[in-house]
């Protein structure tokens, strides 16, 4: 089976600033933990703060660019994925591109000659992360450097696409179009609810989206969140895994499957008004380096899977192994070669 470009993820390319800080740093910026949110003004000095006062790592990182590098890797097939995003022009844009390049990914970036690339500051305390991320160039994808022809082939070229709802914020236009591609041409569409903001504040074009989301991925926090915003009146995921499943779609050709990881609790698959559960690999504590792109990396290790057309089982296995791998190590990063089976 050629998996050459069979994989186009599509999202905000950010250059991840990582540092273990405090709680104090957490409340001065009013910051929750495990959580992501956009940057608003009182955030921005955060950044300065961050790269002098902690030991500050660079990664490059955004959800969807997190999930399809993890995909790459998992495939070992340079060239099996492509990502599109907007980058500015500048050395962290470079040093980005560089990075997937070197990764095996088949980067397309539209390249904003006003604003910075847009980074994320990622806040560990005590293993867990929370996001802040300000867009900045990121934020300016446009439709046109989607539609020119050498970008479109590649959406052409795919027959699995990954969308982090994040992406929703920037060009729900672009998603529309790639989205309305898959259901006309019987092609696989995933997408992510991402965090409880975008299920609240973003719902609408969360909703037109959705129709044509074959497989949606989440967790815990961010089904219960959408539950809420639906007026479901339930706090159990295995419920609201099944509903969002059961939800209208756009086309007849995939019945829609939706994937929920609630950290080390098994993971949620519903499909057909039916919930299996799945165990994840457990992890001592003491092995525990951060979880920032935990549930990238578990999404890109089930795409991984997928595009090779395996059994939902393999998809999560594979899932659950590159999230246990990116866990025990700075941001979403990975050795040289997967390990899995």
């Amino acid at each position: 089976m050629a998996l050459e470009q069979i994989l186009l993820g599509m999202g905000n390319p950010l250059l991840d600033i990582s540092a273990v800080v405090d709680e104090e740093f957490l409340t001065k910026y009013d910051i929750k933990p495990n959580n992501a949110i956009l940057a608003e003004d009182k955030h921005l000095p955060m950044y300065d703060e961050m790269s002098s006062n902690y030991n500050v790592e660079y990664i490059a990182g955004g959800a969807t660019q997190n999930s399809i590098k993890v995909a790459q890797w998992m495939l070992q097939v340079p060239g099996a994925t492509s990502y599109i995003g907007s980058i500015g022009k500048d050395k962290y844009g470079e040093e980005m591109k560089k990075n997937c390049r070197l990764a095996g990914v088949n980067v397309q970036y539209y390249e904003d000659d006003k604003a910075p690339t847009g980074t994320c500051a990622v806040c560990v305390v005590g293993g867990e992360r929370s996001l802040v991320a300000n867009l900045s160039a990121a934020n300016c994808y446009k439709t046109e450097h989607l539609k020119q022809p050498e970008n479109w082939a590649l959406v052409e070229k795919a027959k699995y696409y990954y969308i982090a709802g994040f992406f929703l914020t920037v060009s729900p236009e672009s998603i529309q179009l790639v989205a309305e591609h898959a259901a006309a041409n019987n092609k696989v569409f995933t997408m992510n609810l991402s965090a409880p903001f975008i299920c609240e504040f973003f719902k609408d074009v969360q909703e037109k989206a959705l129709p044509y989301m074959d497989y949606v991925f989440g967790n815990e926090t961010e089904a219960r969140t959408f539950s809420r915003v639906h007026g479901w009146k339930t706090e159990n995921v295995e419920e609201i895994a099944i509903k969002i499943s059961q939800l209208p779609k756009a086309s007849g050709t995939h019945k829609r499957i939706t994937v929920i990881t609630q950290g080390a609790d098994p993971v949620v698959v519903a499909e057909d008004g039916k919930v299996k559960l799945f165990p994840v690999i457990l992890l001592p504590k003491e092995k525990l380096v951060d979880t920032n792109g935990a549930g990238d990396a578990f999404v890109g290790g089930f795409l991984s899977q997928l595009v090779q057309e395996k059994p939902i089982e393999d998809c999560v296995k594979a899932g659950c192994y590159a999230a246990n791998v990116v866990i025990q190590r700075s941001g979403c990063t990975y050795p040289e070669k997967p390990d899995f089976h």
